[in-house]
């Protein structure tokens, strides 16, 4: 031990002078985060006298530099460009290498990228028949990518489809395999849309958190699930459909020359899968005794092959497969042959009527009267069998003017005269023999000669000019005749209007009471006396100016009995209305003038009549009022209307 002890010092010595004479570091490993920028020096390096430190050509390129005897970062680090940084420092004495040293910087990762995925949007057809649970897009393909290290992402898929949740979703939220929860239905919902998130952190509130989103689109490919439907159908769900069954009808003895009329319509299917839409072919394998019927294969139509000879019922199984011969369906056409009576065919109408334009070469059209724009069509009808309206053709019999193609009436030469012609019709059924007539009455009428600029017609016997000439014209003359209405108005009813342009006239209530003798509680009125037996009559107040003659109102005021028996001017009478009202509505009236004594007459006016001239508050009465009445205010004394 104590040997020992006699030799540290001498060690101690021989170690120190060795460390002195070679360069080193205290620490050559160091830690930093990305993004992270380092301002201060890594570490100090030791560097003997005599000696230089430089970067090796081992080192991280223009990762650091040395300023002095210090060692410094040059680049803020990135994890995801580089994870270890490293630098090789080289001690050299008079160019001879000396000591080397490595210096490790690690770059820690941080959350600092958001995800991506490797699409924008991803359209995708799915079958109508997929079984549920089933993966419809693996997780391989709705993966997002992080650079960051061990980040664990979560996704979320939410609908763009209104109820499209409800029939896909994610496995997990960090698989974003897409699975289908419930059968598919192409009607329903041919397509369905998606939003795809995805985030690199649990939940919103965490920091930093980044999220990514895509769309997917699902496109649902109808599947051939459904047999053909003979329609009409009725649907008993969304998949099965209650198919028609067809009834018709046939005469005995003949063979009709058009497909069968059938309730309730033709024989007609389609596919089940609108979506794939395969073409139907028709064929009949049961109850085609004789081979009477035939179908045909494309368009379903059922004609008459042979006759029936007796009565009797026919039930057709009717099959409609599908092209690609994957499905097919059944309907039954229950046809009847029944003895026909050979009635004659009948035209619901007993004369038609039709019109053609005077000067109208051969082959025009003759329309119908009651419709100009549409062509006269005259049809006949079996009585009997509706299949056999087909059969019947028509024929004009005692007309060379006119002629028949189909149920349309054509003209087979010019028409070069105005009037009427008339026409007899023959309908012949060509399977029964039957025939019935009919008359036309064509009218032939003037047209305007057509016009001949290819453009629209125009009335060519004013021009612009001219129509803008007469409308100055009229323009002018309203104008003069508003002017002279205007002076007669003033001239007639100038100081009238003068009079009671301050204000204008209020309602009458019902019974025309006049408003101007209402009861008035703050002033004392009292009734006009009777004229007394003075030798001249008395004076009353008289209107400023007379009011000009009225013409004759029927409903006007009984006439004053001087005016009544001498017919004198609107000056020799005059009236006033008292403020005596009289129980069932109305004023007293006093009529009175210069050659008036004392068998003046006052008349008293049950229901008052004057126009509103006569009931304003001048109290002046129009000459003649009342000359309009039935009779005169002598017609019925002792009526409703009294004199004195």
């Amino acid at each position: 031990m104590g040997s020992w002890a006699l030799l540290w010092p001498p060690l101690l010595f021989t170690g120190l002078l060795a460390q002195a004479q070679y360069c080193s570091v205290n620490k050559d490993i160091f830690e930093v985060e990305e993004n992270t920028n380092v301002t201060e020096p890594l570490v100090d390096i030791h560097v003997p006298e005599g000696q230089e430190v430089t970067l090796g050509a081992l080192s991280t390129p223009f990762a650091f530099r040395i300023q002095g005897n210090q060692l410094f970062l040059n680049v803020t680090p990135d994890y995801e460009e580089k994870s270890l940084l490293e630098a090789q420092l080289l001690c050299q004495s008079g160019g001879t290498l000396v000591t080397q040293l490595r210096v490790f910087v690690s770059v820690l990762d941080v959350n600092d990228n958001a995800p991506e995925f490797p699409f924008k949007t991803k359209e995708i057809r799915v079958e109508e028949d997929t079984k549920v649970n089933s993966t419809v897009i693996p997780e391989t393909q709705l993966q997002a990518e992080d650079r960051d290290k061990d980040d664990i992402l979560f996704y979320t898929l939410q609908e763009m489809t209104a109820g499209a949740s409800d029939y896909f979703s994610l496995v997990s939220v960090n698989r974003p395999a897409l699975r289908l929860d419930r059968p598919l239905d192409f009607y329903e919902r041919p397509n369905m849309t998606f939003w795809l998130l995805v985030r690199d952190t649990p939940g919103e509130n965490v920091e930093p958190s980044h999220t990514a989103t895509a769309t997917l689109v699902l496109n649902v490919v109808p599947a051939d699930l459904r047999p053909p439907w003979f329609l009409p159908c009725t649907f008993s769900d969304g998949y099965v459909c209650i198919q028609a069954q067809y009834h018709g009808a046939v005469p005995t003895g003949h063979i009709l020359p058009s497909p069968l009329v059938l309730r309730p319509g033709p024989i007609y299917a389609e596919d089940g899968d609108r979506g794939i839409n395969q073409p139907i072919i028709y064929s009949i394998f049961r109850g085609n005794v004789n081979g009477t019927f035939i179908i045909h294969p494309d368009s379903g139509n059922l004609t008459v092959a042979r006759s029936v000879p007796s009565p009797m019922t026919f039930l057709l199984l009717v099959k409609g497969q599908q092209a690609d011969l994957a499905r097919y369906s059944v309907t039954q056409v229950t046809v009847e042959a029944v003895a026909a009576a050979g009635s004659p065919p009948r035209f619901p109408q007993r004369l038609y009527r039709g019109t053609v334009a005077r000067g109208a070469g051969a082959g025009v059209v003759v329309k119908d009267a009651a419709a100009p724009s549409q062509p006269l069509r005259i049809q006949a009808q079996d009585p009997e069998f509706s299949d056999l309206n087909s059969a019947i053709t028509y024929r004009i019999t005692n007309h060379s003017h006119f002629r028949m193609e189909g149920e349309v009436v054509l003209t087979t030469t010019t028409l070069a005269q105005a009037g009427a012609f008339y026409a007899e019709v023959e309908a012949h059924n060509t399977v029964t023999s039957g025939t019935a007539t009919t008359v036309i009455e064509i009218q032939v009428s003037e047209q305007e000669p057509p016009s001949t600029g290819g453009g629209p017609s125009e009335d060519k016997r004013f021009s612009v000019v001219d129509m803008a000439a007469l409308g100055g014209v009229l323009g002018a003359l309203l104008l003069l005749a508003l002017l002279g209405l205007a002076v007669l108005v003033h001239k007639h009813y100038g100081p009238r209007l003068k009079c009671c342009s301050g204000k204008a006239p209020e309602p009458q209530p019902q019974g025309f009471d006049n408003q101007a003798f209402l009861p008035d509680h703050k002033a004392n009125w009292a009734p006009v006396p009777s004229p007394t037996h003075d030798p001249k009559p008395a004076e009353a107040p008289m209107p400023a100016e007379p009011a000009p003659p009225g013409p004759a109102s029927p409903g006007g005021a009984p006439e004053p009995p001087a005016a009544a028996r001498a017919g004198g001017s609107p000056t020799a009478v005059r009236s006033i209305l008292t403020k005596e009202r009289r129980p069932e509505g109305g004023y007293k009236a006093v009529w009175f003038g210069e050659d008036i004594g004392t068998e003046a007459d006052v008349v008293v006016l049950n229901a008052p009549t004057l126009d509103v001239d006569g009931a304003s508050d001048s109290g002046s009465g129009d000459e003649g009022e009342g000359a309009g009445r039935g009779g005169g205010p002598y017609d019925a004394p002792g009526g409703d209307d009294s004199y004195i």
